[in-house]
């Protein structure tokens, strides 16, 4: 992939991304969200419904554990985490975005003529638009991850049935453009 990212790192993306919106309130897409949520490969302890069963050991159980898996539970859980404290953030941010620029990012979501890359382009001109009305007292890659998810979690919101192609283009951007922090938040989060 040109831009540097695997697999490995899409998961972490996804993890963050979804826990993020699972974890921010007042919230219109439960259901498309429980829906992404049976599609995405993410441990069965991220899902909101926790239906896995309770075994004799105390420990619960769950089919994505398994060898390999188990040494990046603790990577999962700390994304989780993280995912839950920028929610926290996020809910904080989330009224400073001006409804008119979410509507307009959530019609060129409608439009399926527009390619992955046109619909990128058009969350990343937008998130230019809302950076430049925001306070700078935070990092610079970490507004423009908090606003990227929270410009995902409104336009979902505005219209439900976008959400997995705003979570999709969200990945894609924050992969492109803020790997490096992504992956600097959940290193330094472990050490």
């Amino acid at each position: 992939v040109s831009n540097g990212s695997s697999l490995h790192d899409e998961r972490i993306t996804n993890l963050l991304l979804f826990g993020f919106l699972q974890n921010c309130s007042n919230y219109n897409f439960h259901r498309e969200l429980e829906v992404l949520g049976r599609e995405l490969p993410a441990p069965a302890y991220l899902e909101e419904d926790h239906d896995d069963e309770l075994q004799t050991d105390g420990n619960r159980s769950s089919h994505f554990l398994d060898s390999e898996e188990t040494d990046s539970e603790s990577q999962e859980e700390i994304i989780q985490d993280i995912a839950r404290q920028l929610a926290q953030i996020g809910d904080r941010m989330d009224h400073s975005i001006h409804p008119r620029l979410v509507n307009n990012l959530a019609i060129q979501f409608m439009n399926v003529n527009l390619s992955e890359e046109d619909r990128r382009k058009h969350l990343a001109a937008t998130l230019e638009q809302v950076l430049q009305t925001y306070p700078k007292d935070m990092e610079k890659e970490k507004t423009m991850l908090m606003l990227a998810m929270v410009l995902a979690k409104k336009v979902a919101d505005h219209t439900p049935s976008l959400l997995r192609d705003v979570f999709r283009t969200t990945v894609n951007f924050i992969n492109q453009n803020l790997l490096t922090y992504v992956r600097n938040l959940v290193r330094n989060v472990r050490t």
